[in-house]
């Protein structure tokens, strides 16, 4: 068993605290290791030291090897999604065919790990290996929901065919159904079984090997590259960018090669400010967020707060009630007023990361 970290993401609804050349899974988000350290430490457990590989664009290669010099890097030449991100570590990585290769993003937070090993170890060990009469099924993590999101895509389970496998509970599933309006979200919270796609996956070597080579030509652009950098940024010019649920999973979905282990585990993907300020307050959903450009008003309320940057680092400030223009890439916190000390602390995290 081996793990695969995609350290891909821009974190663009993080501005300005995620940037260009220090997006999020190198951040300090919760904590003082980035989510990246996290994602690391979180796994090892499950697979062992000498176990984890990360995929990361070239760009970002030498924070891999800073900030977890332990994982051995699989560098592509640019980012391309998360398809061949899964391609290139199906095709490079030597191991057995019939070896289970657990694949996570790098910058996810989960508060019960304990939980969340268990269950990455019954989809490994029980579910990958075959379930629900499929011999090498792509298994795939399915995220307790808690609120109506349209950020997420959804999983929709065979109900009917569950079971409890491992401890876990788990289902073939129907269909991955991507990011939907609020009147669909609200349809499917009150679906039994539903759950969020949060990019986790378990699957045997070969397994995936057959499925990206069944859906896309991926394996075939990408195994005879493999060990030639001048070969691997030729093919990678040619790969138009795709993410893994789009080429393989839906497809394989459809013709019944999926199965879904049930997670609740206190997952956020800290995607956006909204969701960094719930994992700052401890799931609280008071204070929403949203990135705002230079010359765009923002209406202030009394409890809200502002961050930018002021001489070369990020600051909190209180602005007060009525309306300013910011002069760069800001965050506006709505009713985050409550917050002020989480987030000077994690400004003081991420400054310190960067002197």
């Amino acid at each position: 068993m081996y793990a695969v970290i995609l350290a891909g993401g821009g974190g663009t609804r993080l501005w300005p605290l995620s940037r260009p050349d220090r997006p999020k899974p190198f951040l300090p988000l919760i904590g003082d290791e980035s989510l990246l350290q996290r994602t690391v430490r979180r796994i090892e457990p499950v697979v062992g030291r000498g176990n984890i590989y990360c995929v990361v664009d070239r760009r970002f290669g030498q924070l891999v090897r800073d900030q977890a010099p332990g994982v051995q890097l699989l560098v592509e030449p640019a980012g391309k999604n998360t398809a061949p991100a899964v391609a290139l570590a199906t095709a490079a990585i030597e191991r057995p065919e019939d070896e289970v290769m657990i694949v996570l993003p790098a910058d996810h937070w989960i508060d019960d790990e304990e939980v969340f090993r268990s269950v990455v170890r019954a989809a490994a060990e029980q579910l990958a290996t075959g379930a629900f009469g499929v011999a090498d099924p792509l298994v795939t993590l399915g995220i307790h929901p808690t609120f109506a999101a349209t950020d997420y895509g959804y999983l929709r389970p065979d109900t009917s065919r569950g079971e409890i496998i491992g401890g876990v509970q788990a289902y073939p599933l129907v269909a991955f159904e991507e990011k939907p309006d609020e009147a669909r979200a609200r349809q499917l919270l009150n679906l039994p079984g539903v759950a969020w796609n949060a990019g986790m996956f378990a699957w045997r070597r070969g397994g995936i090997r057959a499925a990206i080579e069944k859906y896309t030509p991926l394996m075939m652009l990408l195994g005879t590259a493999v060990g030639s950098d001048l070969a691997l940024a030729g093919a990678y010019e040619r790969i138009t960018p795709i993410s893994i649920d789009f080429a393989v999973m839906e497809g394989a979905a459809r013709d019944r090669r999926v199965v879904m282990a049930s997670l609740d585990v206190g997952w956020s993907d800290l995607g956006s400010w909204t969701a960094l300020l719930g994992a700052l307050a401890g799931g609280e959903e008071r204070a929403t967020g949203r990135v705002v450009q230079s010359g765009e008003a923002i209406d202030c309320a009394a409890d809200d707060l502002v961050i930018r940057p002021i001489g070369g680092r990020l600051a909190v400030e209180h602005p007060g009630e009525g309306r300013i223009v910011p002069d760069g890439v800001w965050a506006h916190l709505s009713g985050a007023r409550h917050l002020n000390a989480e987030l000077r602390a994690l400004l003081d995290r991420v400054n310190r990361q960067e002197s």
